[in-house]
């Protein structure tokens, strides 16, 4: 039952290995819960709106379920929610093919999380960041594709996952666009700057030069021995160089995509042309950076406006 859930993630709506292991893990969870808590071997038939309501009230009270010394760990609104997605898609997979009657997690409600603003970079700081000396240009493969990783993750916005996955061949000939599938398969083309795409042909150029990779490899973006890069380094690579440019608080390849978003927003650009390059499903995940926009505009209308000014004055006084 479980693996025939999980060939349907991988194989019908194709996401990626990682997803793929969280929705295994969080079923997998709430599985074990249920057979602790019922004496019984799971039995989705069994399954009510109410259990897994108390299912909710066990995880939010509990934690990690785990017997420590210390109080065990609170987990976050945000995290049972996304526990909960998995498990409505398991639910209604299950109803779908016909192996239960009514799919529980109908009427079921998310948890009320408190509303964050995604983190981004500040223009003038990733300005710095971005600032290349002439040296690097002649330096070592690594360094060339590192500096290429995070140029390329802020002028298009592209998730981790769409990251990786980019072959050498998704360009057009003039690397003016770039193919890309993200979620649920979605394709969308990519428009590429022109001084990007100077970047990244001459990063190509690298590849064979120091014929780094030696096999039918058609990865862009490649370690050293010529096999596709790894999410993990990939991390790792945006974290050390947003650092190195003095990016305070969270460096992610997500925060460089929040960072496009806000940026573009901030520049006039039209939130459905966002949605479109970001390859948003839903405008509503796109509106969400209005609010950086609107934080922004906010400063400088406090900064600016004589009013305020003279409040700060008075409050010195």
């Amino acid at each position: 039952m479980l693996q025939d859930f999980i060939r349907y993630l991988t194989s019908e709506r194709r996401y990626s290995p990682l997803t793929v292991r969280n929705y295994r893990h969080d079923v997998e969870q709430f599985v074990a819960w249920w057979s602790e808590t019922a004496g019984e071997t799971f039995d989705p038939r069994a399954i009510k709106a109410e259990h897994l309501r108390e299912w909710i009230v066990w995880r939010s009270e509990t934690g990690h379920g785990k017997s420590t010394a210390n109080a065990p760990k609170r987990i976050s609104a945000a995290t049972i929610n996304r526990e909960l997605s998995s498990i409505r898609a398991f639910f209604r997979f299950l109803h779908r093919e016909g192996r239960i009657e009514s799919d529980p997690t109908h009427a079921l409600q998310s948890l009320r999380t408190a509303k964050r603003l995604p983190s981004f970079v500040p223009e003038s700081r990733m300005k710095q960041v971005l600032e290349q000396p002439d040296e690097v240009r002649e330096a070592d493969f690594e360094v060339v594709r590192d500096r290429l990783i995070v140029l390329l993750l802020y002028t298009t916005g592209l998730r981790l996952a769409e990251l990786i996955a980019i072959n050498r061949d998704d360009f057009s000939a003039d690397m003016r666009s770039l193919r890309v599938v993200g979620k649920g398969d979605k394709e969308r083309l990519v428009p590429i700057l022109r001084p990007v795409a100077r970047e990244i042909s001459a990063y190509i150029d690298t590849i064979h030069r120091q014929q780094i990779c030696k096999s039918e490899e058609k990865a862009l973006f490649l370690t050293c021995r010529g096999v596709r890069i790894s999410r993990s380094k990939v991390y790792r690579v945006v974290q050390k160089i947003l650092q190195e440019g003095g990016v305070q608080g969270k460096a992610s390849p997500h925060v460089l995509r929040h960072t496009f978003a806000t940026h573009l927003m901030n520049g006039g650009a039209d939130m459905r042309e966002i949605q479109e390059l970001m390859g948003h499903s839903s405008l509503q995940s796109t509106q969400v950076y209005t609010h950086n926009s609107i934080a922004r505009l906010s400063e400088v209308y406090a900064a600016a406006h004589p009013r305020e000014s003279n409040a700060r004055q008075g409050a010195k006084k």
